[in-house]
């Protein structure tokens, strides 16, 4: 295949705005935008223009940079007062992934230990662009770790966990992507991810753009193409992993993981240590977003379903820690028994 542009999800310019792919848009446009106000970027956060836990925490980063450099006060008790309430709001646009709070708690901790707004202001940004540049080492050093263990053959992935949702080379495409390097992965199998279409829309553009071979299926093929001897691993990305290895990640993955049980192939999760959350004991304890009805009644503006029928619509689901095989982060790769 021929190895295409590279797109990225979001970057910080030099004139401190913030300028964001449309990832909702992809792939019939490509359309980036550009802004100095957070609240853009909170609703590019909720409404998915910006997606992927990682780089869900570099935006709510920036946001809280642009939030204190137009905040348009000197008097440092009413910035820190007035930030506060402008992580909480950004803090509530999307519940799941633990990158977001991360984010905002590094955030934070650069607030309280300022007692000047410029040099707060400065440090905020500082912050936000490390905070970036930590998720793409991050990326690096997981598809190395993952490269190592992940066996030979054609390897399975859900969702999207490519750069576009993890900055670098991304997590678990990450580790595809250094694993064909080195010419153990011979191609992959991609699960078109109802019902916003993410591995079909996102992650077969990015190993188009790659130059990777791969397959599209549709969610309710993966077992038939397991059964076949197609799949000799499944690398899933992640948006909250708790304590005892429970891991939350887009609706549609705890499927593949009892399948991938069933037929004994291995099921890897990868994700960086800033999605890993110690304060959560198990996935019980994980909060799931339930997101609007339209999203599954509708796609693109189009009906798919009778107008007014009634839906659940769970953004993620738990995958139970003795179902995966290892988790891989830039920390090194992990087997069960889990405890973080």
């Amino acid at each position: 295949m021929e190895k295409q542009k590279t797109l990225y999800a979001i970057e910080w310019t030099d004139d401190n705005q913030v300028r964001f792919l449309r990832q909702d848009l992809l792939p019939s446009m490509v359309e980036y935008t550009t802004t100095t106000d957070y609240t853009v970027l909170c609703k590019s956060i909720k409404d998915l223009w910006v997606r992927g836990a990682p780089i869900i925490g570099i935006a709510a980063a920036y946001a809280t940079a642009l939030a204190a450099l137009h905040l348009g006060s000197s008097n440092y008790d009413y910035f820190k007062e007035q930030m506060q309430k402008t992580t909480a709001y950004i803090n509530a646009a999307r519940p799941t992934a633990k990158n977001l709070s991360y984010a905002l708690g590094l955030m934070q901790g650069v607030i309280d230990n300022y007692k000047n707004v410029y040099d707060a202001q400065q440090a905020l940004i500082k912050q936000a662009k490390q905070i970036a540049q930590d998720e793409e080492n991050y990326c690096a050093s997981i598809s190395k770790n993952g490269a190592a263990v992940i066996p030979e053959g054609i390897a399975m992935t859900y969702c999207n966990a490519g750069p576009l949702a993890c900055g670098g080379m991304g997590t678990a495409l990450g580790i595809i992507a250094e694993a064909y390097k080195q010419r153990k992965i011979k191609g992959v199998i991609v699960n078109e991810t109802r019902p916003l279409l993410q591995g079909s829309r996102i992650t077969a553009l990015e190993l188009k753009n790659m130059g990777i071979p791969y397959r599209l299926i549709t969610d309710n093929m993966a077992a038939r193409i397991m059964h076949q001897g197609l799949v000799d691993s499944v690398v899933v990305g992640a948006d909250r992993i708790a304590k005892n290895g429970d891991t939350a990640n887009k609706i549609g993955t705890y499927s593949l993981a009892v399948l991938a049980k069933a037929h004994h192939i291995p099921f890897y999760v990868a994700a960086p240590s800033s999605t890993f959350d110690a304060d959560v004991k198990s996935g019980e304890d994980i909060v799931i977003e339930e997101r609007t009805p339209q999203e599954v009644m509708a796609f693109h503006g189009i009906l798919t379903a009778p107008a007014n029928t009634k839906v659940y619509n769970p953004a993620f689901d738990v995958t139970p820690a003795d179902l995966i095989t290892a988790i891989i982060s830039e920390k090194g790769v992990f087997c069960p028994p889990y405890y973080f």
